[in-house]
């Protein structure tokens, strides 16, 4: 075999991302709370950024019009020549700026005055970290009185306890007696005291020992509510109350009044502390009815935003010959950054105000009626009539909402499949689980409907042609548990 080498021409089409393009997609699918962060995060890395504070955030509001406004207008006819305009300016300047510093003197610091400070007043009003739940158990099983083997199982236990306050694992699994010094008596003591500390049904194995844990700690005298779950825990779940009733000897209004009761009771202690996992939620968009013109206005809340610009000493320091090539090469390095993210904030309002007066247009039945009225809307066909890309839209309605006169609603809700019914109409898989939940509420609860009169409602409601099993699922996907279960007695 010989080995050679040669040259060779070879045709192909390669897509290759600018760094702007890429961070104008971040930006995009970002929602308001996460770009106010990436807002803080530029501000503190780019010196040349800056907030515009005078700039009136209500003059800088982005309402709803017929006509294109003039950021859109810019965004659609693009600027060429990699915006080398921006630097026209940098480069005329002459020495005045020079004359300016000279005047401006050394600097000095602003003299105190009564009103607070922002920043300060900002740092004192937030919120302390809160406490973990294992902190939590082992700041009180430090003061617990109890012997050191002891002391040293129950510290291990407290590690093994999970964010809902329950034991992980085996008791017999920590008990090693060639590693350990206490022995598995001195375990199952430490479990027992790590049951009495705060909140009440932590270190539980189980959902059935972490209630009687809580029975036995309450004040009240809750024996049937005991026995229920000590005998019957397994019937109770299984919504078996006559039989329950008739082996315990008692009459099944007692029983319900028993279920009440254990109703109050926690299901997962260890959540009361340690760090909440909800997050909190801000409408991207908003969407107003208009008694006037009969029409749905569109809104950015982009009220939250800082207003940016790029700064102008340092855009006027570009153009000194007092600065060196390296600081010139700094600064425009970091304007191009600034100009990028500044050029990607609009992008990122233009799109999303497009996308959302377009399913507006196909969702009015929506905004008027409420969510049985959501038809099937594909995203492709409002990438279609914006005029971006399907990617686009599916990026700009990424974990987003849009507050209306029926609350916050995720954009993505928007955008589902669907069936047309017998009257002609469409109905969206959103709409027809809408449907099902509404026939499920109003439903006599001593003789719940199965899934299959469910069916046939729904077929009376004009929605036919769906199978049993479908039913089933989107039940299962709304968590409503099977007729049996659903009975009241």
């Amino acid at each position: 075999m010989k080995l050679e080498m040669r040259g060779q021409l070879r045709l192909e089409q390669r897509m290759k991302l600018a760094p702007h393009m890429i961070q104008s997609m971040e930006i995009l699918q970002l929602p308001i709370l996460a770009l106010q962060e990436r807002i803080e995060q530029e501000l503190n890395t780019n010196p040349v950024l800056e907030i515009d504070e005078a700039a009136d955030p209500e003059d800088a509001a982005t309402t709803e019009s017929t006509e294109k406004t003039a950021a859109e207008a810019d965004y659609d006819a693009g600027r060429p020549g990699e915006r080398a305009e921006d630097f026209k300016r940098v480069e005329s300047l002459d020495d005045e700026f020079k004359d300016y510093i000279d005047r401006s003197g050394p600097f000095r610091p602003r003299a105190r005055t009564d009103e607070p400070d922002a920043k300060l007043e900002a740092i004192k009003n937030t919120a302390a970290p809160s406490q973990s739940l294992n902190d939590y158990l082992h700041e009180q099983w430090r003061l617990a009185e109890a012997p050191e083997p002891v002391k040293i199982a129950g510290s291990l236990i407290i590690d093994y306890i999970d964010s809902r306050g329950y034991l992980s694992v085996r008791i017999e699994q920590l008990h090693n007696k060639d590693k350990n010094g206490f022995s598995i008596d001195d375990l199952n003591k430490a479990l027992s005291l790590v049951q009495t500390l705060d909140p009440l049904g932590v270190g539980a194995c189980d959902l059935r020992e972490c209630l009687l844990i809580q029975l036995d700690q309450s004040a009240a005298h809750l024996t049937l509510e005991r026995q229920l779950i000590a005998e019957h825990f397994d019937e109770l779940l299984e919504n078996r109350l006559p039989e329950i009733a008739k082996k315990m000897q008692c009459s099944i209004d007692d029983i319900n009044l028993a279920i009440r009761h254990l109703s109050k009771l926690d299901t997962s202690p260890g959540l009361q502390i340690g760090p909440s996992g909800n997050h909190h939620i801000t409408a991207d968009v908003i969407v107003e009815y208009d008694d006037e013109s009969d029409t749905y206005t569109v809104r950015l809340a982009d009220s939250p935003l800082p207003r940016l610009r790029i700064s102008d000493y340092y855009t006027k320091m570009v153009g000194t010959s007092k600065t060196s090539e390296k600081a010139k090469k700094f600064l425009q390095s970091n304007i191009r950054s600034a100009q990028w993210i500044l050029d990607a904030i609009e992008q990122r309002k233009n799109t999303l105000l497009k996308v959302t007066k377009a399913i507006v247009k196909y969702q009015k039945d929506f905004f008027d009626k409420g969510l049985l009225h959501l038809k099937p809307l594909p995203m492709a066909k409002v990438a279609d009539h914006v005029g971006i890309h399907l990617a686009t839209v599916s990026r700009a309605v990424a974990a987003k909402y849009v507050r209306c006169s029926w609350g916050l609603v995720p954009l993505r809700k928007f955008f589902s499949g669907g069936i047309e019914d017998a009257n002609g109409n469409e109905r969206s898989w959103e709409a027809i689980r809408a449907k099902l939940q509404q026939i499920i509420d109003s439903e006599d609860k001593s003789k719940p409907l199965s899934d299959d009169q469910i069916r046939k409602d729904l077929a009376e409601a004009g929605i036919e042609n769906l199978a049993r099993r479908t039913v089933a699922k989107y039940r299962k996907l709304l968590n409503i548990p099977v007729a049996r279960l659903r009975k009241k007695y």
